[in-house]
C-alpha cells in the first residue's frame, strides 16, 4: 500500500469513504510473542477515539493482572477517551497450572462466546479484544463455523481483534487483517525466562 493507496479497488459499489469506515475483523496469530500486545495497542487507539472497548480474555489465569489490563482499566475510568470493560472467561488457566477439568474450561469458553454473541447482537461495544480466543477454537471447545458466521454478520460498526496461536484457516479466510508473529529470536532460546515489564 504505497503512499496510502490500495493496490486494488474492489468493484463492491461502495465509495472510498464507505469502504474506509467498514468495521475490521483482525486476527493476530503465530508462534511468537506480541499478539496480545499488538491487539491492546489497537485498543489504545480505539480508547483515544472515545470508543467503548470490551476485552474478553480466554485461557490466561483469571488471577493475572497484566500491565495492559491495569493501563486500560485506568484509562477507561478517566474522564478522557472511551470506556473499558475487562472480562476474564471462567477461572482461566496458565501454561503452568490448570484448575478444574477440561470440560469445565470448555464450558467456560462456550459461555464466554455466548456472552460475546449477545453483546455483538446488542452492539454493546465498538471495539472487542478476544484475547487468546484461537485456543478454544483450535481445541474444539467453541464452534469455529458459528464464530465466523456471527462475526461476518455482526451489525453496526463493531471492530473485533482475535489473538492466539493456531488460528483456524476458516477464521483467517474471514478476517480483513491477519498478522502472523514469526520468531526470529527469543531470550528463552538462551535460557532466559520471562521478566517483569517485558512479559507482564
Amino acid at each position: 500500500m504505497p503512499k496510502g493507496q490500495p493496490e486494488t479497488v474492489p468493484d463492491d459499489g461502495l465509495t472510498t469513504r464507505q469502504r474506509r469506515h467498514r468495521p475490521i475483523l483482525a486476527v493476530h496469530t503465530g508462534e511468537m510473542k506480541g499478539k496480545s500486545t499488538a491487539a491492546f495497542g489497537m485498543a489504545l487507539r480505539a480508547w483515544n477515539q472515545g470508543w467503548d472497548i470490551g476485552v474478553f480474555q480466554f485461557v490466561k489465569s483469571a488471577k493475572w493482572r497484566v500491565g495492559e489490563e491495569s493501563a486500560l482499566r485506568t484509562l477507561g475510568a478517566s474522564d478522557e477517551g472511551g470506556s473499558v470493560e475487562w472480562n476474564k472467561m471462567g477461572e482461566g488457566w496458565s501454561w503452568a497450572r490448570k484448575k478444574g477439568t477440561e470440560e469445565d474450561h470448555a464450558a467456560d469458553a462456550r459461555e464466554g462466546w455466548a456472552e460475546i454473541k449477545r453483546r455483538l447482537a446488542d452492539q454493546r461495544h465498538d471495539f472487542y479484544v478476544l484475547d487468546e480466543f484461537t485456543y478454544p477454537l483450535h481445541w474444539g471447545w467453541v464452534d469455529t463455523d458459528d464464530v465466523v458466521e456471527t462475526l461476518l454478520a455482526r451489525p453496526g460498526r463493531q471492530h473485533v481483534v482475535i489473538t492466539g496461536r493456531k488460528a483456524p484457516p476458516r477464521l483467517l479466510d474471514a478476517a480483513d487483517l491477519v498478522a502472523e508473529m514469526t520468531k526470529v529470536r527469543h531470550p528463552m532460546d538462551a535460557g532466559q525466562k520471562g521478566q517483569r515489564g517485558i512479559e507482564w
